[in-house]
């Protein structure tokens, strides 16, 4: 039962629910899913379906269990480990597609443009050089923003969606391969537009993508061939293919399989165990070395050399051999550390600020409009880019001297490397022997400005580093959201690595530390930045690690990240969470608060349902799928026997909220909403999970003015009631909204879960009997036909059902899930939520103890903002 859509007022047929939209409170708004306008908050959304990682065991499933022995477990376990390789060579030889082009468009521009501004340096047309830049970039930007408008969910980096994904939401069309196709073309033109975006974040969305489509391929593939292998249809492998995959678009990115396997746990999944670390640290293993054996044949014609790890990666961090005095960092130098990872903080709270409020405007005033609008401001963005840049490196740039490295290893890598460094400098309008600091910066791709910071061992000005900081910071928050493919790691990281530099010059140059080394102060520059911008903690540390080959760096990076993500936390969230937020997806956190506790099941639960019987006529299961947006719905059967216990007043029912009508006319008050948590509260209090002894003093309480014979009598049918599979049956009735009060509150024994998803496939495939026949003249499904839609099963609303007879009944009790996880009324918010969470549920029960269902929680009952509503009502009435 996923939250319905819209607001109430467009679905409540009482005119007095609309007419009072203006005088509700706050927590009325929050618990509704709308917006409060005054505070322009952006509340979550109920028309986000959660993804289903419970298993459900019915009999189509247990008919699957039957045939598995040993031998085909292995065998499925075989085949498990050959698709997570698979994801890993796919993601890496992608990586590869995005970088070789990259580097070929790169290559191109900047090699026209820079022959163009030498020979206009002296001609004095730099006019012309600066529109020969802005053709190219223009261009590729616009190609970038035509893919966005072919696929939207492929701009931006797509980590929030993906990390929405791994915490069990459906973000529609997040996983499909015309995304995928859209976000490795997009960001290489992207990047190759000069806009401060970055390959390197798109990859984990890449890599998810390929870990969700290569299973349902190869399982397809199999079904061709006679081989029944069903177990990669569900959402439950499909999640650990998706966390395999974006392990390893990190450990591509990189070259960090550990820091991958690390960021997938810490930043995305809410279900982990051994056997899928095991299986993600080799999909990332398989994507490193799959890029780094390619990249290195390319580049080096030494293939099997690999010596290429990542996309991106820094180097090795090394002191002068004439300088004795040089370490790489001392004891001493981690107070500096700390104080860079507070100033890092500070800075990642101003960029997440001010990104938050160009994303609002955003969605306020650029998404509203015609798609054209959104490619217009891209290119307007690549435009201001572009001017800047060029500008800036004519006319800010100072002339260095060039300073070439004295410390070159043997090896053919460390050679090249080195001297990718040196001839990255330019000498835009510089004498012999001198570069052009700012245009070495701007005129270089970002991991060989990168590159530069780190290692070139000539300085660069410290107004220049000041001016670079500035332009970058700023254009960089402007355009991360725009609607282009876009990364943020390595503009994070060169804007932070030119901060770490800047300190490292103020520190040698004016306090007189002549000891330091640069190329760590940039280091934690780099760190400090991105830490205080995404605000992770333990795989960062691991992949900078990896990104440096340097272990002696873990204690300075780790202390920098963690200062550095608790004082960005004091002001607001990561950059991540707060797009998650905008975009009003209801991500569960990874433990509630403590004053949460003071609430139980009852309190948050929702207690109107909707449910089936379990056997029902088909015309009731779809009025009852075409009236509602319900994913699940309860199997019940009725116990007419204890109505009478909370049958009170005369009230109206409407599909949320019910309004108590006053008997007087002529009060003139309006209707005070009220939920049915109140009347179920009572009901599910009263037959709390005592021991049976207690269970029969409590129920022999409430029925004291009965004899003995009949309170025993009524006591063996409430315990005896939970086996007996289906007692009384109502094929002919089902959830109306003309249902009296009584009929629509009335007792239910719950028998199980079905999902909306198996209800169709049982009408689409006629899965019925008549009412003259037995329920097992009805035809069965197997596991793979009950699954063979997956993921894109029918709607009801496009289906043709007029062949089938209404009159017929359908038995649902063979496909429900009997044994979902269920919690008491009067569980504990805390307990709720972590099994929600770590079992992945999408619908959570709530049963008393003589097994009548009083309420369902899902996701939406369980999000913060929820949760401090009800709180709030908690302390009102207390």
């Amino acid at each position: 039962m996923a939250g319905s859509r819209g607001p109430l007022c467009s679905r409540c047929k009482l005119c007095c629910c609309c007419s009072e939209r203006e005088t509700r409170t706050p927590e009325e708004l929050t618990i509704l899913g709308e917006t409060q306008e005054e505070e322009d908050e952006i509340l979550p959304r109920k028309d986000y379906e959660s993804l289903d990682y419970d298993r459900c065991i019915n009999d189509p499933y247990l008919e699957v269990l039957e045939t598995m022995d040993n031998k085909k477990g292995r065998r499925f376990e075989l085949v498990k480990w050959t698709v997570v390789f698979a994801i890993g060579f796919c993601t890496g030889l992608v990586g590869l597609f995005v970088d070789f082009f990259v580097r070929l468009f790169t290559k191109l521009k900047y090699g026209v443009v820079e022959a163009s501004v030498e020979e206009c340096s002296q001609k004095g047309c730099l006019g012309l050089s600066l529109l020969e830049l802005l053709g190219f970039n223009l261009t590729f930007v616009f190609l970038a923003s035509l893919l966005v408008l072919i696929e939207p969910v492929s701009a931006g980096s797509g980590i929030p969606e993906i990390k929405c994904y791994l915490n069990g939401v459906k973000v529609p069309g997040i996983v499909r391969f015309r995304t995928l196709v859209c976000k490795a073309l997009g960001v290489l033109f992207s990047v190759a537009g000069g806009l401060f975006v970055g390959k390197e974040g798109p990859m984990i969305h890449s890599g998810a993508v390929v870990g969700a489509g290569l299973p349902q391929l190869q399982a397809s593939s199999l079904r061709k061939i006679q081989i029944n292998f069903p177990y990669f249809q569900s959402d439950r492998d499909k999640r650990d293919f998706v966390s395999a995959g974006a392990s390893a678009g990190i450990a591509a990115a990189f070259g960090a399989p550990i820091g991958g396997t690390l960021f997938s746990l810490e930043e995305g999944s809410s279900f982990w165990n051994q056997g899928l670390t095991w299986k993600v640290l080799f999909c990332s293993m398989s994507a490193t070395f799959t890029l780094n054996f390619f990249r290195s044949g390319i580049q080096f014609g030494s293939w099997g050399s690999f010596q290429l790890p990542g996309l991106l990666n820094f180097g090795e961090f090394k002191c002068s051999d004439s300088d004795k005095k040089c370490h790489l960092w001392t004891a001493m130098d981690l107070g500096l550390f700390v104080v860079m990872g507070v100033i890092g903080g500070l800075l990642g709270a101003i960029f997440n600020c001010l990104n938050k409020r160009l994303a609002k405007y955003r969605m306020r005033n650029v998404h509203p409009k015609p798609k054209l609008v959104r490619v217009l401001e891209s290119l307007l963005i690549c435009l201001v880019t572009t001017v800047v840049v060029f500008v800036a490196s004519m006319v800010l740039g100072e002339c260095r001297q060039m300073s070439f490295s004295k410390h070159v290893r043997n090896d053919s890598y460390q050679q090249v490397r080195t001297e990718d460094v040196n001839s990255s400098m330019k000498t835009f309008f510089c004498p012999n022997d001198t570069y052009n600091d700012m245009a070495t910066l701007f005129f270089n791709p970002q991991e060989s400005a990168i590159l530069q910071l780190f290692h070139q061992e000539g300085t660069f000005s410290p107004v220049t580093l000041s001016l670079f900081i500035v332009f970058y910071f700023f254009l960089a928050c402007w355009t991360y959201g725009v609607s282009v493919p876009s990364g943020l790691f390595v503009p994070s990281l060169l804007c932070g690595a030119a901060y770490g530099r800047l300190v490292a010059n103020i520190l040698k140059s004016y306090i007189g530390l002549s000891h330091i080394y640069s190329g760590t102060f940039s280091l934690v520059g780099a760190a400090a930045l991105l830490g205080g911008v995404v605000r992770m903690t333990i795989s960062l540390t691991v992949i900078l690690i990896e990104s440096t080959n340097e272990i002696t760096y873990g204690l300075p990076i780790m202390i920098t990240l963690m200062v550095a993500k608790w004082t960005g936390d004091f002001f607001n969230k990561g950059i991540y969470d707060i797009h998650v937020d905008l975009r009003g997806v209801p991500l569960l956190e990874w433990e509630t608060e403590v004053e949460m506790d003071k609430l139980r099941a009852s309190d948050i639960m929702e207690p109107n349902l909707t449910y089936v019987y379990p056997h029902t006529r088909i015309q009731s299961l779809v009025s009852i799928l075409r009236t509602t947006v319900h994913h699940a719905f309860p199997v019940v059967t009725e116990n007419r026997g204890n109505e009478k216990e909370f049958m009170k007043g005369n009230q109206l029912i409407s599909n949320n909220i019910k309004f108590k009508v006053k008997e007087t006319a002529s009060s003139g008050k309006k209707s005070s909403i009220l939920t049915r948590a109140g009347e179920q509260r009572k009901r599910s209090q009263s037959m709390k999970s005592y021991p049976s002894s207690e269970l029969r003093h409590m129920c022999d309480e409430h029925i004291a003015s009965e004899d003995a014979a009949e309170k025993e009598d009524l006591l063996q049918q409430m315990l005896e009631r939970r086996y007996t599979p289906y007692p009384n049956l109502y094929p002919d009735q089902s959830p109306s909204e003309d249902w009296t009060m009584e009929e629509r509150f009335r007792p239910l024994t719950f028998h199980g879960l079905i999902l909306r998803s198996q209800l169709v496939t049982l009408l689409v495939r006629g899965v019925c009997y008549s009412e003259s026949q037995s329920s097992a003249n009805q035809p069965r499904l197997s596991y793979a036909e009950m699954a063979e839609d997956y993921p894109k099963y029918p709607d009801i609303h496009d289906l043709d059902l007029t062949l089938l007879n209404p009159r017929m009944i359908v038995d649902v009790t063979p496909y429900m899930n009997p044994s979902p996880f269920t919690v008491s009324p009067n569980t504990h918010v805390s307990q709720v939520f972590n099994l929600f969470r770590t079992m992945g549920l999408r619908h959570l029960p709530v049963v008393n103890a003589v097994g009548e269902i009083v309420g369902i929680i899902t996701r939406h009952n369980l999000t913060y903002e929820f949760l401090q509503a009800r709180l709030r009502q908690h302390y009102q009435t207390m």
